[in-house]
């Protein structure tokens, strides 16, 4: 254990098990470390920032007690300004949880100065590193324990639409495109929102599994093992591929009229989506792709999204529908594609699995 690591014996600290009596959390790293991934709810008051951290580093290869001087004028500066800003309306009873990489000097530095004030702070133990490794921990356990109703179907069949009219009727829903900040196609991104880091998609994704209650079915969309440019947990897929498939059939006509408002983003740059097709020119050939790239610059909407439709451009998520739920699944059909026509269909679908629990418990 280094000295950094060592327990202060007038500091309070917590096991990662117990952050959930902490809904306060205090991430004293810097912004570029916060931004990668971060306790759920966390907010960010970094003892050194980014350019402070990179120049005590440097100091240090030099000499540690130079570091170590420097270092502290500026965390005590930063943890000065802190209480007069941040921190200035916070009540006696305050009790944060305040960590660091890996619960040594920079959480203990101000988990020191909100004890002294009156504050009832606590140090997280083994700062974000060990939460990190509880993360990874429990995303290898958690999602067996739940039973999945996994909502299939060709891109534009309106699934996402079908998942948010279940949770409005009050079903447990995993989004996992919302965690993702991705739509899981080839045109899924959003040119104005970028994905999470693969750890911080992880975070998002524990924090929602360990909100369901394993006694009720979770919905979910079907996925392939990449959403964007993150990965999915091995075992959340494989529970997911035992879990009960439900196949959203949705005519030719309302999926082109789908696609159109889903990926209105798309359709205002003709730009943005020649560049994501560039990707498919391997599977479709080259003279494809230039007459898409060519409709889009005419900004004929109705042929391209027909056409991509017609030629399945996204075959990696048709393979994983065929491999992985193809056998005897619940088939419903969307008959309009209206907020009131999936609404109507989510209550269907809710009677429809509760028949199916109450045949089972017989």
């Amino acid at each position: 254990m280094s000295a950094s690591s060592v327990p202060h014996p007038g500091v309070r600290r917590v096991a990662v098990t117990a952050i959930a009596e902490y809904p306060d959390r205090i991430d004293v790293r810097s912004p570029a470390e916060f931004a990668l991934d971060r306790l759920p709810g966390a907010a960010n008051h970094p003892v050194l920032d980014d350019a402070e951290r990179a120049r005590i580093g440097t100091l240090y290869a030099a000499s540690a007690f130079e570091a170590r001087k420097a270092g502290a004028a500026v965390v005590a500066r930063n943890i000065a300004a802190m209480i007069e800003s941040a921190f200035v309306d916070r009540r006696r009873e305050w009790r944060p949880l305040v960590y660091c990489w890996r619960g040594g000097q920079r959480s203990r530095a101000l988990v020191q100065v909100l004890q002294e004030v009156g504050w009832r702070a606590a140090q997280l133990e083994g700062g974000y590193r060990a939460y990190r490794r509880h993360v990874v921990a429990e995303l290898a356990r958690l999602p067996q324990r739940l039973r999945y109703v996994v909502i299939c179907g060709l891109t534009g069949s309106g699934k996402s639409r079908l998942l948010a009219a279940l949770a409005g009727a009050g079903a447990q829903v995993l989004d996992l495109e919302g965690i993702a900040r991705h739509r899981g196609s080839v045109l899924g991104g959003k040119p104005d929102e970028e994905q999470p880091s693969q750890k911080l998609f992880e975070t998002g994704l524990l924090d929602a599994l360990s909100r369901l209650e394993p006694a009720r079915p979770v919905f979910v969309e079907s996925e392939s093992r990449r959403i964007g440019a993150v990965q999915m947990p091995d075992a959340l897929l494989e529970a997911m591929r035992v879990g009960r498939a439900l196949t959203l059939l949705t005519p030719r006509e309302a999926r082109v009229a789908l696609l159109k408002d889903e990926y209105a983003h798309f359709f205002a740059a003709p730009d943005t989506v020649g560049a994501c097709l560039k990707p498919l020119v391997e599977l479709h050939g080259k003279a494809k792709i230039a007459r898409w790239e060519a409709l889009a610059a005419q900004r004929d909407w109705e042929a391209l999204i027909g056409e991509l439709l017609d030629e399945h451009y996204d075959p990696i998520y048709s393979r994983s529908l065929k491999r992985h739920f193809a056998a005897d699944p619940r088939v419903v059909e969307a008959r309009a594609v209206s907020a009131e026509a999936f609404a109507e269909l989510a209550r269907e679908v809710l009677a429809g699995i509760e028949d199916e629990a109450m045949v089972e418990n017989r």
